[in-house]
């Protein structure tokens, strides 16, 4: 069984990126995750994400394969609470392993944490100092790229405070409550038709009540995502006489452009949903 499994490791190192490029191989966990490590190590590192581009990333299950790069990557990154096979199999990592939502000021059992620019920034820092510990030789290159990637999230947060300043209605109904980091950030109260998991399921009486609430309350804008279906909020929205519009939670990568470009998406459809001037 020992020379099975060592046998099994070689194929995977012989199969890996490090084996072809002679780069580390760094670990991320998803969208979120991916985008600051390739900021910040640009091509200088191999990344291996654990969740596929247009996948819902919650409830993954990792290949004995995945489980191997794991073991084998020079660090990995996640995002702790957030994929339970990827916090499984943090134990089996040899490398520097970071949960980069440690030390951050979180919400009650919500990881979604990448939503607030300013929290991307702390986390960012962390990849930065990452990178550096495992190649010094590229710490000050790494250094660089990070403080590009502060002053691009700074401009996104300024952009949104700007933005979202003067705005008529503060709620925010969204299809699942992802955006929790976001509303508070800038001063909106989230109100989530299903809870943090996508795939919680509201019964009839709880989507009537929340019908009543958006009716009554004056909100014109029901929030619906890309990976989640939007039937329920499209019957809360129909009930109430509202409109739906899409917003990402950016738990995988857009169909188009990066994280910078669909928070100015989602920008602009909050400011329009929420009647921002």
């Amino acid at each position: 069984m020992r020379f099975l499994l060592a046998a099994a490791l070689l194929v995977l190192a012989a199969c890996s990126p490090a084996a072809q490029t002679g780069k580390p191989v760094v670990a991320v966990s998803h969208y979120p995750v991916e985008y600051l490590v390739r900021e910040i190590a640009g091509d200088t590192v191999d990344v291996v994400s654990l969740a596929s581009p247009g996948t819902e990333p919650h409830d993954i299950e990792l290949s004995p394969q995945q489980v191997g790069q794991v073991q084998t990557a020079a660090a990995l990154f996640y995002i702790g609470g957030f994929q339970p096979s990827v916090d499984d199999a943090v134990s089996e990592a040899d490398g520097e392993v970071v949960d980069l939502a440690q030390g951050l000021p979180l919400r009650p059992q919500d990881p979604h944490v990448w939503l607030d620019p300013i929290l991307m920034e702390d986390m960012a820092a962390s990849v930065a100092d990452t990178l550096t510990q495992i190649d010094p030789a590229k710490g000050e290159q790494y250094a660089k790229n990070a403080e590009q990637l502060r002053s691009t999230l700074q401009a996104l947060d300024k952009d949104w405070r700007a933005g979202t300043k003067t705005c008529d209605i503060r709620t925010m109904v969204v299809s699942h409550e992802a955006f929790g980091y976001l509303a508070d950030r800038y001063g909106f109260v989230q109100r989530g038709i299903a809870g943090l998991s996508p795939e919680s399921e509201p019964s009839a009486a709880a989507v009537a009540e929340l019908a009543s609430f958006v009716q009554d309350s004056g909100v014109t804008t029901v929030y619906t995502e890309s990976l989640v279906d939007p039937a329920v909020a499209q019957t809360v929205a129909a009930e109430a006489g509202a409109r739906t519009a899409t917003l990402d939670p950016l738990e995988t990568k857009p169909a188009d452009g990066d994280y910078e470009s669909a928070m100015h998406a989602n920008l602009a459809t909050v400011r329009t949903g929420q009647g921002c001037t």
